[in-house]
């Protein structure tokens, strides 16, 4: 049985493994974005990423507790995702922040150069 101390160790690299897997789905989200797909091809995607994501979290939970799975691992991979995504929220809130704010002061710039034109 493993100690307190391994336990955490485990809760903390499933905390990290969350994350990653949202993180992963935030550059495929970006992807999307800029790149205009089929309905057909998000699906495709949707699909590899899920089975990646499957077959990470496998690997994860056989390195870190001998591939049987906790109660603590599904909370911490949990807690990866929200956490993750909390901060990916933030973080497109100040970026929007950020060059909206810039994108209006180069459109009022440019409304006074066609004005004295």
């Amino acid at each position: 049985m493993p100690g307190i101390r391994e336990e955490m160790m485990v809760f903390l690299a499933a905390v990290a493994a969350g994350g990653i897997v949202r993180l992963v789905y935030q550059c495929i989200r970006c992807f999307r974005r800029i790149v205009s797909h089929t309905l057909a091809a998000i699906g495709v995607e949707d699909m590899i990423f899920w089975l990646g994501s499957a077959v990470y979290m496998f690997v994860q939970i056989y390195h870190t507790s001998d591939g049987s799975i906790r109660w603590y691992f599904i909370l911490g991979v949990a807690l990866g995702v929200i956490l993750m995504s909390v901060f990916l929220n933030k973080e497109e809130k100040l970026y929007k922040k950020i060059y909206g704010q810039k994108e209006k002061d180069l459109r009022k710039g440019l409304d006074k150069r066609e004005e004295k034109s």
